[in-house]
């Protein structure tokens, strides 16, 4: 009696389901094929480079996306506008508070009901969204550090992020992925002491963020890693869509919370960051960092003032009701609809499309920052050597789950 056969191996099968670009009878007599990825050390993640190499130059890189496979925009297809807010979440699981923000906002517009949210819920959603974006660069900057050799910035940093996880998790009950930020309001006020809890944070972290600049961004050995490695100039980088730190690496000091205004954020005093090439050239990996650097310095700022408005003009009162706008039924009118936020990595934007009657969304488009930034890949690494394209990715700081949404 024959057993059935569940699988037959054959060799060709990987390149069945995964073809590569560049096949071995069209390289030239000294290249060759590397697959950078897909595991956590080399690529961030799930991502599989293809990487053509002369030696120790790449020749060629073409990024294979895809592998995660959180189907954001499936999910939402089927769900009711306030209940993929979590999904939402699982994006960019670094930065849950900014997609939360950019999303709920837009749903906002949609209803028409983006002017009654009280100043309190704003600055709520501001606070925590900066709160947040530390979070994010801290683990971009530490895992970079990581990435190119040095251990102690990434514990440093793994270590100050903690008390802003404990922080967001005494506020939303969620650790990463907090369903906090929601259409019309906010799960919860903060809780009672919040304020004063994250002012001591505050002043905890402002000498700690100058110890972070002199043991990474003006330390020597980071400075000639960095500086002049993998040079995105700005025509480059404008059309290849990015944005976020990557693109104000590059010289443009173009932020969505001061061209877009939205939220609290013009009632509120911070400056834009931008490359200078202060230590190599303008664009260059060294100044991606800096940049996310600085922007912690700011989002200080931003975090204080908050927390002075909302300890007196949006003080807490008993009557104040974090839901008191939240919708019983979403329903938006019938319509094709484009909100964007400035996330910890750029542009995250949502293209809705409503048919009007139903709850549920026709379409739900993510624009995801992370997969415009990793396009550009291949322009900034060609001509370098191997150890500066891992140099490169840890650069441009994505995160697989808005990549393969």
């Amino acid at each position: 009696m024959l057993k059935s056969v569940q699988y037959k191996y054959r060799p060709e099968n990987l390149t069945i389901s995964e073809p590569n670009k560049y096949k071995p009878e069209n390289l030239q007599s000294e290249e060759m094929i590397l697959n950078l990825g897909p595991q956590h050390p080399s690529t961030h993640g799930v991502l599989r480079l293809e990487v053509v190499t002369d030696g120790e130059i790449v020749v060629d890189v073409i990024p294979h996306l895809g592998y995660l496979h959180r189907c954001f925009e499936k999910h939402a297809q089927s769900l009711p506008f306030n209940q993929i807010i979590p999904y939402v979440d699982r994006m960019d699981y670094l930065g849950a508070m900014n997609s939360e923000h950019a999303y709920v906002m837009g749903v906002e517009k949609m209803l028409g009901i983006d002017k009654d949210i009280p100043k309190r819920v704003e600055y709520i959603r501001v606070l925590v969204a900066e709160l947040n974006r530390i979070a994010s660069h801290f683990i971009a900057i530490g895992t970079y550090a990581l990435d190119i050799g040095a251990y102690t910035p990434f514990l440093w940093l793994f270590r100050d992020r903690e008390h802003i996880m404990r922080l967001l998790e005494w506020t939303s009950g969620a650790r990463m992925l907090y369903n906090y930020i929601w259409v019309g309001g906010l799960f919860y006020d903060i809780p009672v002491g919040f304020e004063d809890r994250c002012k001591s944070f505050i002043e905890y972290l402002k000498p700690k963020m100058q110890e972070l600049q002199q043991l990474v961004i003006e330390n020597h050995i980071f400075i000639n890693r960095t500086a002049n490695v993998a040079v995105l100039p700005l025509p480059v980088a404008i059309n290849y869509g990015c944005t976020g730190p990557v693109l104000r690496g590059s010289g443009l000091r173009w932020d969505l919370r001061k061209v877009d205004g939205y939220s609290v954020y013009p009632e509120i005093d911070f400056d834009v960051p931008i490359g200078t090439g202060e230590a190599g050239k303008v664009g260059d990996c060294w100044d991606r960092n800096n940049v996310r650097v600085q922007e912690c310095f700011e989002s200080i700022r931003i975090i204080e003032q908050c927390l002075e408005k909302l300890t007196k003009e949006h003080k807490r009162t008993k009557e104040f009701d974090p839901q008191a706008v939240v919708p019983k039924k979403i329903r938006p009118p019938k319509m094709d609809f484009y909100a964007r936020a400035e996330s910890t990595k750029g542009e995250l934007g949502f293209f809705f499309r409503t048919d009007g009657r139903a709850d549920v969304p026709v379409r739900v488009k993510a624009r995801a920052c992370s997969f415009n930034n990793l396009s550009v890949l291949p322009e900034i690494s060609r001509g370098g050597m191997i150890a500066d394209l891992i140099a490169a990715i840890g650069s441009l700081d994505i995160v697989m789950g808005e990549v393969d949404r």
